[in-house]
């Protein structure tokens, strides 16, 4: 063969071999600059939490991702936050859905913009069931947000007895960061809580000769003994009768929180001595037996006119409300008369259950 040629085919396939060379590379670098800032990197099939409970770096989010199933290209990964300068990346929660861009992705995740998570403070409930609540979704332990509650420097910086503070629950659905603090979430609570009843019904209080915490107590004592919406103002209108005529309140509620759990009472409980048995103390418990509804508040201050003093359960779920001693001794009867036959309906059963296995 004749040299030239061979030197010029040799130098052909050269710049051929160069030129399928640089096509790759022109590919592949092209292919991963799209994804620098265009979608299709890494896709999430549906809406994901990702938790990154520590501030990390490319390795933490790509064990967090393959704990979810999430495919991620790593070398690319760890490229892509080299070029676009996200390598820190913030603790938090973060939501993602569909496709991203290594830009989307990581700038999300370097700058912290995290996915609030949706927090529902319920009405009526004890400070140990939102303690729990609130860990299950939160970054901080039940036993954080109870000692948040009772801080002694910290209820004294508000004002206000462990007792009030929960009292100002608000119930309501928040929004809240996963590495919020118990005492931020409190505070977000407790500012609601001032925007949406302190600073409304504060003059309807003083209207009344009452403050926005005599009306926190005494909705929380209707919060708990009302069994219907109806029933509210009935309730509130009974209790503020019996302090108006310098009677003792004798709420149950007052009895259960003294006692530390919500039971039928026993003849005991009542004599119970604690600042907020109502059966052995004049006038208002020191504070809220729990977090009222905003329909309890509205209760409180709002209260039914009538000559009600004395209520008692019925078989419905509800109360009779009676205006004399008598009348309720009698109602009083009624009731007992019921819980016995129910008792004795229950071993009836429970007697005939047990001869069908035998």
């Amino acid at each position: 063969m004749d040299l030239n040629k061979y030197l010029s085919l040799t130098k052909s396939e050269l710049i051929s071999t160069l030129l399928v060379f640089v096509l790759i590379v022109a590919s592949v670098l092209g292919s991963r600059l799209y994804r620098l800032t265009s979608g299709g990197a890494v896709e999430f099939e549906a809406n994901t939490e990702v938790i990154l409970s520590a501030s990390g770096n490319i390795d933490s989010l790509v064990v967090e991702l393959e704990e979810l199933e999430i495919t991620v290209n790593e070398v690319e990964l760890e490229w892509a936050s080299r070029i676009l300068g996200w390598r820190s990346l913030q603790r938090g929660r973060y939501v993602f859905e569909g496709r991203y861009s290594y830009n989307k992705l990581l700038s999300k995740l370097a700058r912290g913009i995290q996915d609030p998570v949706p927090v529902v403070v319920l009405p009526g409930i004890a400070p140990q069931r939102l303690a729990n609540e609130l860990a299950g979704k939160l970054n901080f332990s039940s036993q954080d947000f109870i000692d948040a509650l009772t801080d002694s420097a910290y209820l004294e910086e508000k004002e206000l007895r462990a007792e009030q503070l929960f009292g100002r629950m608000y119930p309501e659905t928040y929004l809240i960061y996963w590495t919020s603090s118990p005492k931020e979430v409190i505070n977000k609570i407790t500012r609601e809580f001032k925007n949406s009843v302190a600073n409304k019904l504060q003059d309807q209080a003083a209207e009344m000769g009452i403050t926005i915490d005599d009306a926190l107590t005494m909705a929380s004592i209707v919060e708990w003994e009302a069994k219907g919406e109806e029933e509210k103002p009935v309730i509130s209108g009974l209790y503020w009768n019996r302090l108006n005529r310098g009677m003792r309140l004798q709420a149950d509620p007052t009895v259960n929180f003294a006692v530390g759990e919500r039971r039928r009472l026993l003849f005991e409980d009542y004599k119970f001595d604690h600042e907020f048995n109502t059966y052995m103390n004049d006038g208002l418990p020191p504070g809220p037996v729990t977090n009222p509804s905003l329909s309890s508040i509205r209760a409180a201050l709002n209260p039914q006119e009538h000559d009600y003093l004395y209520m008692v359960a019925n078989p419905e779920g509800g109360h009779i409300f009676t205006r004399t001693f008598k009348e309720h001794t009698e109602e009083s009867e009624k009731w007992r008369r019921w819980l016995r036959q129910q008792y004795r309906i229950k071993q009836q059963r429970e007697s005939a259950a047990e001869g069908e296995t035998k």
